[in-house]
């Protein structure tokens, strides 16, 4: 046995026995949270390879199916690459080392930050088309949408429905159904794992008052504010998702 191959076997071996077992759970959450403290435990690094899926499954007792759907979710935010010859390697660093938050949280905030950085453009350019190319008709349809998020914000409730109905008026006013594909997709990819990101369904509350003045810029055909608006909104998101890394919100 060569020295680069005892060194993978010994690697493979102490990220298996770091596995946690795991009762009666089937969500992708558990199993990623599972997996993210193996690889803190047996100090895998960038281009380490994790065991094979019917190693973790059998050793978290779950399904192999499971471990596949959290290992493709976390391959779509970039935190592991995956091919049947090279197996499955760490693409992100998984350590909670010089930071105050548990390595799970910590997983979970630059995943997020991540899929931040990818649709921060394309929601900013999609506002910009949308204030140039809007109709009449759409033009009442946002409005119509903010008003319906401002009366679910101002009455306490769950706006998160109607905030995700007034962005895809603005994205279908853009006439580049690419800007809502794209964008949901990015969604997705997080949401399989984290819907309600560190436990904080409300994450971006404060962003909320300034979507009127979105939608008015949008509707008086001024892209540049509306850019504007959009970049404020999506650097308060940054900002609470980086307190939340440092510590001030756990």
């Amino acid at each position: 046995m060569s020295e680069l191959t005892r060194k993978k076997t010994t690697l493979d071996s102490a990220a298996t026995n770091a596995l946690v077992h795991l009762e009666s759970s089937d969500k992708n959450r558990d199993v990623l949270e599972a997996l993210s403290l193996m690889i803190e435990r047996a100090e895998l690094g960038i281009g380490d390879r994790l065991p094979p899926e019917v190693d973790i499954a059998k050793k978290l007792n779950v399904g192999r199916s499971k471990v596949r759907e959290a290992l493709i979710a976390w391959q779509n935010m970039g935190i592991v690459t995956r091919n049947k010859k090279a197996g499955t390697r760490l693409a992100a660093e998984v350590s909670s080392k010089d930071i105050h938050l548990p390595v799970t949280l910590k997983l979970e905030a630059e995943s997020l930050l991540r899929t931040h950085a990818v649709r921060r453009p394309l929601e900013i350019e999609a506002v910009r088309v949308a204030a140039r190319n809007v109709t009449t008709q759409q033009s009442r349809v946002i409005l119509a949408r903010v008003a319906e998020l401002m009366a679910a914000y101002e009455a306490g409730e769950d706006w998160r429905a109607a905030d995700h109905r007034f962005h895809r008026a603005i994205h279908e006013a853009s006439g580049n159904p690419l800007f809502e594909q794209l964008i949901r997709q990015i969604q997705e990819g997080f949401n399989a794992i984290y819907e309600t990101p560190f436990g904080q369904p409300h994450l971006g509350l404060e962003t909320i008052p300034l979507h009127p003045d979105l939608a008015r810029a949008i509707t008086e055909r001024d892209g540049e504010s509306a850019a504007e608006i959009m970049t404020k909104i999506m650097d308060m998101v940054e900002d609470d998702v980086r307190e939340i890394m440092e510590g001030q919100n756990v």
